[in-house]
């Protein structure tokens, strides 16, 4: 499974790391990707997310129903 956030959208990020000796190499960034479950208490059943640190931040500002409801206006099933 990729290193993508169901929430924000983030995903890796590409570029190279430079040695001492400026010798490149590629590389990336993965974004710090966690299964959350949370508690939809609309439908009375929980969902198990993959989200990014970010991605629990605005699941906390915005709270899981409204997070939801903008995943199934996207198209994702949930």
């Amino acid at each position: 499974m990729s290193a993508h956030c169901q929430v924000t959208g983030r995903s890796p990020g590409f570029g190279n790391t430079v040695s001492h000796s400026h010798k490149r190499s590629s590389r990336r960034w993965n974004p710090n990707i966690q299964n959350k479950t949370y508690y939809l208490p609309s439908e009375g059943r929980r969902v198990r997310l993959r989200v990014s640190a970010k991605g629990i931040k605005v699941i906390d500002r915005d709270g899981i129903e409204a997070v939801v409801a903008r995943l199934r206006s996207r198209g994702e099933k949930i």
